[in-house]
């Protein structure tokens, strides 16, 4: 009789990850997206567990305190990438158990709660014998447009939302694309720099990824200009039956043109009626103008994977038990 064992390896590249057939889970959990992370400087640890045509890769790198989440401030999510098809959850406690051999801590922030990615996580940890702490760390706005066309959705936006469309939605000239023009991006990369958003992380980076989506058929882009001058511009992406909005901005001092909003509204048109989606997600942040435009709140967050023996840990596990016992207190 011949059984199959669990094979553990770790790689310090994405090309390692070759001949597996992951699974497609959106923008920041495929392969695609962690190379463009390795090729912008990032030095990944790739921990892979395989079974026979099973495997899932937990995307780490090296941080501060252990190893952390591989990502970046332009993912809305960090997840582990897995084969297609079922893979069973003794794979992934597998690897949760090595890889008390390599570190102490393993930090993952982003966490998603849908697709049972958060329990999944928890729950393979926490059967290898480590203490796992959950905290919300971050907020995502998302809209499940359930049937509606995009006249009924707009029908339901708050009035002074619809009355600046009305009043405004003329003012500026919209181009809609799903296709990258080097002219546009580099007009958004001028909008954005005169714009009220804080200095662009790594635009090389998000130019790449632009790219890729719009190799892939996924890019959604729309620029808004006031006699001729682009004065505003998004940047989303339609992945599966979700849309997904990564950048908006318009230039400082020209929000009496509300252009951001006209923006927004003709993107959520296109998207609804003609790309079909289900889903829009906003990213993270809990920006208040995120609210006229969705419906729905999820919590991203942050697990806190510690090896409770190892005393690097033990003032971190101090300050949990006393947050707890604080929190107990005030809700006696």
């Amino acid at each position: 009789m011949r059984f199959s064992v669990t094979a553990i390896s770790y790689h310090d590249t994405i090309n390692d990850l070759q001949g597996l057939d992951w699974s497609d889970a959106g923008p920041f959990a495929r392969p695609e997206w962690f190379a463009l992370l390795e090729k912008g400087g990032l030095k990944p640890v790739l921990a892979t567990a395989r079974l026979d045509e099973e495997g899932i890769t937990l995307p780490l790198r090296r941080g501060k305190h252990g190893l952390e989440a591989l990502t970046n401030w332009y993912a809305f999510t960090w997840s582990d990438l897995r084969t297609r098809g079922t893979v069973g959850a003794s794979l992934l406690q597998d690897l949760a158990a090595d890889l008390a051999r390599i570190t102490h801590r393993v930090t993952l922030t982003k966490v998603p709660e849908e697709q049972d990615t958060l329990l999944r996580l928890s729950r393979a940890f926490r059967s290898a014998r480590w203490l796992v702490i959950e905290e919300p760390c971050d907020t995502n706005h998302v809209l499940e447009v359930a049937g509606r066309s995009f006249a009924e959705y707009l029908a339901a936006r708050p009035g002074h939302l619809r009355t600046t469309l009305k009043r405004k939605g003329k003012k500026v000239d919209v181009t809609l694309s799903t296709h990258l023009d080097a002219a546009d991006w580099a007009a958004y990369e001028d909008i954005y720099a005169a714009s009220w958003k804080p200095e662009e992380g790594n635009p090389d980076l998000l130019r790449a990824f632009a790219q890729g989506e719009s190799d892939a058929g996924r890019f959604r882009f729309a620029i808004a200009r006031k006699d001729g001058e682009p004065v505003a511009a998004q940047f989303w992406t339609v992945d599966g039956d979700t849309a997904y909005i990564h950048k908006l901005a318009h230039r400082r001092g020209e929000d009496r043109l509300s252009p951001g909003t006209t923006l927004t509204a003709a993107l959520f048109e296109r998207v609804i009626d003609i790309d079909g989606v289900a889903h829009v997600d906003f990213g993270t942040g809990d920006d208040p103008y995120k609210r006229d435009w969705m419906e729905k709140v999820r919590t991203r967050w942050k697990l806190t994977c510690l090896r409770p023996a190892n005393p690097r840990n033990w003032s971190v596990m101090a300050r949990h038990v006393l947050r707890k016992l604080v929190q107990v207190a005030s809700d006696g």
